[in-house]
């Protein structure tokens, strides 16, 4: 039950208290916070894959590493002021009704897959976050005007938000077509 790839995951749920504790106050601190629990969330997949791995446990908990990540980031940047509370409510909202979906379907012995459209929903979710974090910095945004002479990435991130509820609200429907035909 307690394997590399469960311990990664397990890390990614760990970062976040960091995270939500310094990102309001150091946003550049914060997206590389994330970053690093973002990329986690790769290594564990490729890690269980690899090495054959592949748990239930994993297969639940993975998800839900996700879900309280992209949560809580969203959670930081409402208290920022740097997004509208209701595109939260929507994305988190989706989130707990997907979650739970998966969980009834694993106590069936269905197991729902991350489909190609909840796939690229998280990279919607994890570039939109970080570019708003790293938006929010000053260190950051200085470099970035000295480097591209841009000094503002805000709507870019709050499009990459959008895609990311867009998407998450399709990907949602799938899972439940795909919930139902499987039972």
């Amino acid at each position: 039950m307690l394997n590399l790839p469960t311990i990664i995951t397990f890390s990614r749920m760990v970062i976040i208290l960091p995270f939500v504790l310094v990102a309001s106050g150091n946003p550049f601190l914060g997206a590389v916070l994330f970053s690093i629990a973002s990329l986690t969330d790769l290594l564990d997949g490729y890690i269980a894959r690899k090495s054959k791995q592949v748990t239930k446990v994993g297969i639940l908990l993975d998800p839900i590493a996700d879900k309280l990540l992209v949560i809580s980031a969203l959670i930081v940047l409402v208290d920022m002021a740097i997004i509208p509370a209701w595109i939260a409510i929507v994305i988190i909202v989706r989130e707990f009704i997907v979650t739970g979906l998966r969980v009834v379907a694993l106590s069936r012995d269905i197991i729902i897959p991350a489909e190609m459209g909840g796939k690229i929903k998280v990279t919607a979710q994890i570039s939109a976050i970080l570019v708003l974090l790293f938006n929010s910095s000053p260190f950051f945004t200085e470099m970035l005007n000295r480097i591209f002479h841009v000094s503002d990435l805000y709507d870019l991130g709050i499009l990459l938000l959008w895609i990311a509820m867009i998407l998450g609200i399709i990907s949602g429907v799938q899972y439940f077509i795909i919930f139902q035909k499987r039972l």
